[in-house]
């Protein structure tokens, strides 16, 4: 079905090939596009989005009511190219009838693969591994030097079994993993089948897991869920991986917990803020691994979000079915 007249598209930041090829073909759209990787400016995005019909977001815009307010009535459909919607005002875009797209599923697997390399990075402390070898550390054999910690025979937790834990655990069981716990909002019994989980209450989870990998939404209820006494309940021989959000665990408590021996070591791919200013207190320390929030980044994934994105707008501008919509 074609439209009366132009649809006005604005696309907030570079985008992958498959994505912009998919709007580019669409007749009905006139696309404005921010091509630089550097984030779009505020008072940019506020005056590129006036009169848009369509906004296609990444997880690092900030869209609040004042830039709802900014693009006016004619604003219909968000596209954001991400799994996560903690960036938008989601009553506000309730209210004013406007449709979300967002992208579950394709990043899955992908993100599920970064989640076990950082654990398996982080508990095998390989950074340090690699750093002695370039500066000369590594001299002689000794029974105890860059020993870590191992999969077999471990207790793993998992906060939050949705597509992402289930992926993890798959990956993981494998590797000789003992038993699995897992805490969210209610038990999961069918999905935890698989890998006889246990859906245990949050400090149980903490207090008997050797690694606890954080995979859950970022919701009021996990907003600094992993903090001081969290933290406290861990053994001092435990591994903490977060892939989730940044304000899902107290960063202060974190750096605590690492510099006092309370807990081994962590992994992060996710932190607050993001990007994490080279003097943050967490960088400077040799058992915690961060990574710059690459959980999706393969070729494959990004372009398959790009189009799904592409074609959640698309679908959204035409009164269409979108391929994945937030139901609001």
């Amino acid at each position: 079905m074609k439209l009366a007249r132009l649809m006005k598209v604005f696309i907030t930041g570079s985008f992958p090939a498959e994505g912009r090829a998919a709007l580019a073909k669409a007749a009905d759209c006139e696309v404005e596009q921010w091509t630089s990787d550097e984030p779009i400016p505020r008072e940019e995005l506020e005056r590129r989005v006036v009169g848009a019909h369509g906004l296609l977001c990444r997880l690092s815009d900030r869209v609040d009511k004042k830039l709802l307010d900014a693009a006016g009535a004619n604003l219909k459909v968000i596209s954001t190219f991400s799994v996560g919607v903690d960036h938008l005002p989601l009553d506000e875009i309730k209210k004013r009838g406007i449709r979300v797209g967002y992208t579950p599923g394709v990043l899955t697997d992908a993100t599920a693969e970064l989640a076990v390399s950082l654990l398996l990075t982080t508990c095998r402390r390989l950074p340090e591994a690699i750093e002695e070898v370039k500066n000369g550390g590594w001299s002689t054999w000794s029974p105890l030097w860059m020993c870590g910690y191992g999969l077999s025979e471990s207790t793993v937790g998992i906060v939050g079994l949705g597509r992402i834990g289930q992926a993890i655990a798959r990956r993981l069981k494998p590797f000789g993993v003992q038993r699995f716990l897992y805490t969210g909002r209610q038990p999961r019994p069918q999905e935890a089948a698989e890998f006889q989980a246990e859906f245990v209450p949050i400090a149980q989870l903490a207090a008997e897991s050797d690694f606890i990998v954080v995979a859950c939404s970022l919701t009021p209820d996990t907003r600094g869920l992993c903090n001081k006494d969290f933290f406290q309940k861990m053994k001092n021989t435990a591994v903490f991986i977060n892939i989730s959000r940044g304000d899902v665990v107290n960063q202060d408590d974190l750096y605590q917990a690492l510099t006092s021996g309370k807990i081994a070591a962590a992994g992060l791919d996710v932190t607050t803020p993001e990007p994490l200013p080279p003097s943050h207190p967490l960088l400077t320390l040799k058992n915690c691994v961060i990574l710059p929030h690459i959980g999706s980044a393969t070729y494959k994934t990004r372009n398959t979000m790009s189009l799904l994105a592409a074609n959640n707008l698309l679908a959204g501008l035409r009164g269409e079915p979108m391929p994945s919509e937030l139901e609001l």
